[in-house]
């Protein structure tokens, strides 16, 4: 029975498929008719990605400089380990995974894209067909001859690699056929050796067979004809050709000859390591580049196949001097060999990039590890002199104002017109947001004061004293979270804000600005640097200027502690799922809401809600939905409210009650759940408190939410009674902020419950440690016949430093 090999993202296949290859797989003719006809019914109709078509051209020349250009690759070759294909007794392939490689394949190739498979196999799938064949004869003549209890004796002989090959090797492509057969695809087979590429005719005939089979949108199969082919020559290169020894070798060979953009190949092991991988100090390597042999060691090979990661790697940097660009990755891993394929196209970081372009600054695992270490010394540093890093970027700020207006004013020229690749100006919330001006400069130094003056006492304040036994006393102490990633869009009012917290709190800081605010992040970051030099803890803020993408950065889970996004609802959400084993602080949503109760007063309401909603429509704080009591209906209070928008220009959005009771109404609200983000508002009326706290509970974020009234006891009620991170009494919601609740400055506000809530200030990026300090005690003194007692006595905190 063959085994089933787990693979996400491809159970409907693996459901139908599967059956049928256990029973038919070693007859070729039963499996192509069997699964050729289940093909009319089926094609298409189970695959979880989307087929779509992209425009695709590229002129072949040099590889690709770094992954994010991956996505434009036309045409590709995949390579697949034996490791890859067969099962883990190397007797039989491992159908699930190859399934769901057919259909990533599958997939690019109906992008427009051209692909080719070069593919191991035959040998594992032959050896399972003569083991079979071996076993069957050897029970019936043993059933004859020697009896029923002989049977568990019988030893199956060794079996000659081209032998296997030969009977592995058309079971192989039926199987092929049969997968691809899935999505509408023809697949076609091609046996090669190494004297195929040294003989100029034959050279020619393949590469001709090669394109006309592209052209006709066929996938080529290639292998080595590992039937016929001789023992491979060890050091059998010719000057600046690569020869055919492995299907590595032939995967890069094909890709140079076809001119191809990339070269993936899949094996068992991640990618490149530094060192064997499995020990201690083994990193992966993100991007290698040519030259960087000496600083690595290979292990031992795959426990099949025939070439090892010494071979791939001088495979891919043979081709990657050819102008193909090569990705070394896992393709066994059930967790990503459902997606391994298309995610490496889409320019993820996975596996080993082979690359000639090295970066100007750090990698951003460099830059982490620098963030690590200078946020450790940054801890260590006296609160005074924290203190006057901070204090010293507020006059930074200050000083250096014309510089970092003329930057910000590149930015905005550069996003007021078209995006290069998107096409789209930036919007006009995000605009507002990306603007810096003297004014916005001068509170920002403010703030930072504040922050360096509430920094005294914040890291290594004791918390609680604890007496355990005589001479042995427990402290728990605050500490530095560790290294933060912000990643915030279009603010870079942002920066120096977060940067003084981290300073503050003993935090290494990695931080990712939108590439709306490049000039304006790159002066600002300089400026932090600056500050933290007059310490010696520069490298404790870095400011990630490589082509990361944000999923890439979330999954840093051994460099970064804490994940703080800022910027919009989606940018939030994605983050969010894209977070592997890193917790993410912030809100997905600012939908906040002011209720507007009966006992309301006129002069109030007008000012709080065109406070709450026209100041600054694109903050997260903003008003989003007015709730009004029904009373005050058709009430001159209503009418001024109405009114107030209309001069402010404010679009209203009538919630499904309030539209009832309107003969000409404003448009319906599409949905209650929703964020404008601009001068937009939804107005919706309710019965009483308690069903807009019903309301809020139903449709809100857990924000910012407001109760406008006279009346204390129903204040009350909805202060208590609402579940949200802040909730006020006739104050505007823009006042859920940081600065504005005295903490100096914020790195977001936080709808989650656990750690942090609202405006996240100083305190809320510090944790805990425990410090206990004892003369030789020991556990067994404690036990039921030891000399000690517990005492676990409360002893005075020392006093918080608040001047």
């Amino acid at each position: 029975m063959l085994r089933q090999v787990c693979c996400s993202g491809f159970q409907p296949f693996r459901q139908r498929l599967l059956p049928w290859l256990q029973s038919t797989a070693l007859s070729r003719s039963r499996a192509t008719d069997r699964v050729q006809s289940s093909a009319i019914r089926h094609v298409r109709s189970w695959s979880n990605i989307p087929f779509i078509t992209v425009p695709l051209s590229r002129t072949h020349g040099k590889s690709f400089a770094h992954r994010s250009e991956l996505k434009h690759a036309k045409r590709i070759v995949v390579k697949l380990g034996s490791a890859v294909v067969t099962r883990g007794d190397e007797c039989g392939l491992a159908l699930g995974r190859l399934a769901s490689i057919v259909e990533q394949v599958s997939v690019l190739q109906n992008q427009g894209r051209e692909m080719m498979l070069v593919t191991s196999g035959a040998v594992a799938f032959g050896k399972q067909r003569l083991r079979h064949e071996i076993l069957l004869s050897q029970s019936v003549r043993q059933a004859l001859h020697s009896g029923q209890n002989q049977l568990k004796e019988m030893a199956i002989p060794v079996l000659e690699a081209r032998a296997c090959a030969a009977a592995g090797q058309s079971g192989l492509m039926a199987l092929y056929e049969a997968m691809f057969t899935q999505y509408s695809i023809c697949a076609a087979q091609i046996l090669v050796t190494n004297l195929d590429f040294h003989d100029e005719q034959k050279r020619r005939n393949l590469n001709g067979t090669l394109h006309e089979l592209l052209r006709m949108n066929i996938v080529p199969i290639v292998n080595t004809n590992d039937a016929v082919v001789p023992p491979a020559e060890p050091n059998s290169d010719l000057q600046g050709v690569i020869s055919v020894k492995d299907n590595d070798s032939l995967a890069a060979r094909l890709a140079v000859e076809m001119k191809t953009d990339l070269l993936i190949v899949l094996s068992d092991v991640e990618g490149l390591f530094d060192s064997p991988p499995g020990s201690d100090d083994a990193k992966l390597i993100d991007i290698f580049y040519p030259g960087d042999q000496q600083s690595v060691t290979f292990g031992t090979k795959s426990r099949v196949g025939m070439g090892g990661m010494e071979a791939k790697v001088k495979a891919a940097l043979w081709a990657l001097q050819g102008g193909t660009s090569v990705v070394i990755a896992n393709g066994t891993h059930p967790k990503v060999s459902g997606h391994v394929i298309t995610d490496i196209v889409e320019g993820k970081k996975v596996g080993t990039f082979f690359s000639e372009v090295k970066p100007a600054g750090p990698t951003v695992e460099q830059q982490g590890e620098m963030a690590r270490s200078g946020g450790r010394m940054l801890a260590t540093l006296e609160p005074e002199q924290r203190a006057e890093i901070i204090h010293h970027l507020a006059d930074l700020l200050t000083d250096q104002r014309e510089e970092i207006l003329l930057a910000n004013k590149k930015d905005l020229e550069e996003a007021e017109g078209k995006d290069q690749v998107t096409g789209r100006r930036l919007a006009a919330p995000l605009l507002k947001r990306l603007s810096l001006s003297t004014s916005k400069l001068n509170s920002l130094a403010i703030g930072l004061r504040q922050i360096a003056a509430s920094s005294q006492d914040s890291v290594g304040r004791v918390l609680r004293r604890t007496r355990i036994a005589k001479n042995l006393e427990l402290e728990q102490v605050t500490v530095p979270i560790g290294v933060l990633l912000v990643i915030f869009e279009s603010r870079p009012d942002c920066l120096p804000q977060v940067a003084a917290l981290a300073i503050a709190s003993g935090n290494g800081l990695l931080l990712k600005g939108g590439k709306e605010a490049t000039h304006s992040n790159r002066i600002l970051h300089l400026l932090a640097q600056e500050a933290l030099s007059i310490h010696g803890v520069k490298e404790a803020i870095q400011l990630v200027n490589t082509r990361e993408e944000v999923e890439d950065l979330c999954r840093l889970d051994k460099m970064i502690d804490l994940i703080i996004p800022r910027g919009s609802s989606q940018l939030v959400r994605d983050i969010q799922k894209a977070a592997k084993g890193i917790p993410v602080m912030g809100h997905s949503e600012g939908i906040c809401h002011m209720y507007v109760d009966s006992e309301a007063s006129v002069d109030k309401v007008t000012r709080l809600v065109r406070d709450s909603k026209c100041e600054y429509p694109a903050a997260c704080n903003a008003l989003e939905t007015l709730l009004i009591h029904r009373d005050l209906l058709r009430t001159p209070l209503f009418d001024q409210i109405i009114d107030m928008l209309r001069v402010e220009q404010v679009k209203i959005h009538a919630g499904p009650k309030f539209a009832s009771y309107l003969t000409f109404s404003p448009s319906e609200v599409k949905s209650l759940r929703t964020e404008y983000g601009d001068l937009e508002l939804c107005i919706e009326v309710v019965d009483s408190v308690q069903e807009a706290i019903d309301h809020i509970h139903k449709y809100g974020s857990s924000h910012t939410d407001v109760i406008v009234t006279e009346n204390e006891k129903t204040a009350e009620f909805f202060l208590q009674h609402v579940d949200s991170a802040c909730v006020f009494w006739n104050a505007s919601t823009r006042f859920s902020d940081g600065y504005r609740f005295g903490l100096g400055a914020e790195v977001g506000i936080s709808t989650s419950r656990i750690h942090a809530r609202g405006p996240v200030g100083l305190e809320g990026l510090l944790t805990t440690k425990w410090l206990l300090r004892g003369q030789d005690h020991v556990v067994s003194d404690f036990s039921e016949h030891g000399n000690l007692k517990y005492l676990h006595e409360n002893l005075p905190v020392p006093q918080r430093n608040t001047n």
